[in-house]
């Protein structure tokens, strides 16, 4: 249908642009995707009308091309007709009403209709139709515009199309169309939202165009018709200023709504020809089968809760779309719509140097700049490498304190909460009162959903500990899995506890001076909690962290937690007590081979591909996913641990592993080991690659880098810091 295999071509202008597509190439080596970085003279030899002057390389995608969207779509109508499917044009919806029986009717202006499922795939008006149940989407809908050349000789004279050229400069793509040009821009400034002030397209809109801006467009489309010269003096044909849906952080919406049962989102797709076909493939894997063949934690839309409020969607889409031709770079911040969600701690960690990250509304530490420095984000380690090697010092050597206000909180009360959290949850709930257990959420099909620290306060009492961007999430896995009659309550306690972690082997000599209860290994045992009082702070204290190191989670009220953080503080001056942030954290806990929910753990693996059986209580009664995790295939893959003879750039996951010249698997995540001096990390290959001592290699932006399969965690591996 309409389809130009032209191939594409994005250009680099700077090192950043060429170690960006060094990492991409590795995530094309391990789809099957072929890409190739090329030199400028190979891209002025695929396009001879491009100015090259200042392009250093190119990546290449061979197969890339364009379509006609409306072609397409036509096209893919026909095709669903052909098999069954009923599709009823010109009727527009008017209301969704949940009934008693659980389904779904939908108002239309035909009539109505009971629907199991709903999927709200209304593009402009997707927020419409979610707030007609109760629901919003973050979503902005902005003007876009590209315009059309004149008929240009060059054009004209050559049978071959150039690549579709992306070029960060003009922030725009270029390509020919027929025997003209086409430039897309992404503009950066002067941004407005379509159908403004509110953004809300009205019922009568029906493929509307918007009056032109070129004023606003001219600083960037002059750089794309100064990069191909032939369209200088072509003149405008025709311009098309049109709404496109974007969302707050770029990838579409694709998947439940939060609360709400049968009811999903298939929106916010700012590229959805592109996009589309994938989009309707894994929404529908999950509808059916409870989980989809690949990782849809960047997809699902409980990644926005409501601090994704009118000011958030709004300031989150114009900055998204104006960062659409820019190369990410780890670690970088930007300034729109934050504070969203704050720590009472917020402001004490920012005089002292906290540089935040934000992950579901909260801002969080990253690391600590206690001289005044900026971070050089790149994807080599860079200016704040040995920043983070002293944080990571602190905790091993003395102490360190970080806020992990963010982590998500539940309480299940009830007389059936024992039971109840037995059969969501794969390992067997603690028996006794302050015991705790890791335990994880899995599908019907035995595939990895979620994680959770379970912590038994009473028979009846359980409090619970996710991750922060999981919140959501977790809080359906637990109120939609109860039964008709079951005595279960379930909270989200999110925001009524902080949470402050105070490890290394000093810990216990500082918390000691600070409290009246016994901190020794009898007395308060390792993966224990006892609710205990701290500067006369009554605190619900885990043993338990994710550093590896002796120490505690400490959960006080959260109205407590500035008074808490600063006598911890004071007293731990006196032990050379240090902030650190998640850089530190992520460095400590790969030492430790902690696996993260997220990367190694996801809805893409079972526990038995994951390596974690031990966490997997199968004596125990039915519970979701044990059948298929006892009877099925154990699966093609194996997570592996390894260090990795890196030299100045770590792995960061979806780098290829190799063997030989076969790509035979994928790295989930990693960093360096400050304490064992060794880069390390995690990915999934074939078990015959991932017995102990296998030697792999991992393609880390220019380089193959030689890796070995770890027996154990590198550091500590008997945990005797932790115990001690």
């Amino acid at each position: 249908m309409s389809w130009h295999a032209s191939g594409g071509i994005r250009v680099a202008r700077q090192q950043a642009d060429i170690d960006w597509f060094h990492y991409m190439k590795g995530i094309a080596d391990n789809v099957g995707f072929h890409m190739e970085i090329i030199d400028a003279a190979k891209i002025k030899a695929l396009n001879p009308f491009y100015d090259i002057d200042g392009v250093i390389a190119g990546a290449w995608t061979l197969d890339d091309g364009h379509a006609d969207p409306s072609g397409l779509t036509n096209a893919m109508a026909r095709g669903a007709t052909d098999m069954g499917v009923k599709i009823v044009r010109h009727n527009r919806v008017t209301d969704i009403n949940r009934l008693p029986s659980g389904e779904w009717e939908v108002d239309t202006e035909l009539g109505k209709v009971t629907a199991e499922i709903v999927v709200n795939a209304a593009g402009s008006f997707a927020r419409q139709v979610a707030q007609m149940v109760g629901a919003d989407v973050p979503i902005a809908n902005m003007e876009h515009h590209y315009i059309v050349t004149g008929a240009i000789q060059e054009f004209i004279d050559r049978d071959e199309e150039f690549p579709v050229m992306r070029d960060p400069y003009a922030s725009a793509y270029i390509r020919q169309e027929q025997k003209s040009g086409l430039i897309g821009i992404y503009e950066s400034t002067g941004l407005t939202e379509a159908w403004g002030p509110d953004g809300l397209p009205p019922w009568s809109s029906d493929s509307e165009l918007f009056p032109d801006d070129l004023d606003r467009l001219m600083p960037w489309l002059e750089r794309a018709m100064n990069c191909m010269p032939p369209m200088l003096d072509a003149g405008i044909k025709r311009i098309v200023n049109g709404a496109i849906p974007h969302s707050a952080d770029g990838p579409p919406l694709l998947g439940p709504v939060a609360g709400l049962e049968n009811f999903w989102l298939c929106c916010g797709s700012s590229f959805g020809i592109a996009q589309g076909a994938g989009c309707g493939k894994y929404l529908a894997q999950w509808m059916i089968h409870g989980d989809a063949e690949i990782n849809m934690t960047g997809f699902d839309p409980r990644r926005f809760g409501d601090f994704a409020d009118r000011h958030y969607m709004r300031e989150k889409g114009f900055q998204d779309y104006g960062l659409t031709y820019a190369t990410p770079l780890p670690g970088e911040e930007f300034s729109a719509a934050r504070d969203c969600r704050l720590s009472p701690l917020h402001a004490t960690l920012a005089e002292k140097g906290a540089v935040f990250t934000q992950t579901f509304g909260w801002e969080r530490p990253q690391w600590f700049s206690l001289d005044g420095r900026e971070e050089e984000c790149s994807y080599r380690r860079n200016n704040v490498f040995d920043v983070v090697r002293a944080e990571c010092e602190a905790v091993r050597d003395r102490v360190g304190v970080i806020d992990m206000t963010g982590f998500a909180k539940y309480t299940v009360r009830g007389a059936g909460a024992e039971a109840f959290l037995n059969r969501l949850l794969a390992n067997r709930m603690p028996k006794r009162d302050g015991g705790m257990a890791l335990a994880h959420f899995l599908s019907r099909q035995g595939r990895i959903l979620g994680e959770a620290t379970v912590t038994r306060i009473a028979n009846d009492h359980f409090y619970l500990l996710s991750a922060a961007s999981a919140e959501l999430r977790d809080l359906d896995h637990l109120l939609q899995q109860r039964e008709e009659g079951e005595a279960v309550e379930v909270t989200n306690a999110t925001e009524q506890r902080g949470v402050m972690v105070v490890a290394g082997p000093r810990s216990r000599e500082l918390l000691a001076t600070l409290t009246d209860a016994p901190l020794d290994n009898a007395s308060f045992p390792w993966r224990s909690a006892q609710e205990i009082e701290l500067a006369g702070v009554k605190t619900l204290a885990l043993r338990i962290n994710y550093v590896g190191e002796l120490g505690w989670e400490l959960h006080p009220r959260m109205a407590d937690l500035e008074t808490l953080y600063a006598a911890v503080w004071a007293a731990g001056e006196a032990h050379g007590i240090a902030n650190f942030g998640l850089y530190a954290l992520n460095s400590l806990r790969m030492e430790k081979a902690y696996r993260g929910w997220g990367a190694e753990l996801t809805n893409e693996v079972t526990m038995l591909e994951a390596d974690m059986a031990r966490f997997f209580h199968c004596k125990k009664d039915d519970f979701v996913g044990k059948s298929a995790t006892e009877t099925g295939d154990t699966g093609p893959l194996r997570l592996v641990y390894f260090s990795v003879d890196a030299v100045n750039a770590d792995v960061r996951g979806g780098e290829p592993i190799f063997v030989g010249d076969d790509c035979v698997g994928v790295t989930t995540s990693g960093g360096y080991g400050y304490a064992v001096e060794q880069s390390l990390g995690f990915g999934y290959v074939p078990p015959a690659q991932a017995l102990p001592g296998s030697v792999l290699e991992v393609g880390l932006l220019d380089a193959r880098c030689q890796a070995t399969v770890l027996t154990d965690a590198a550091y500590d591996p008997a945990n005797q810091r932790l115990m001690s």
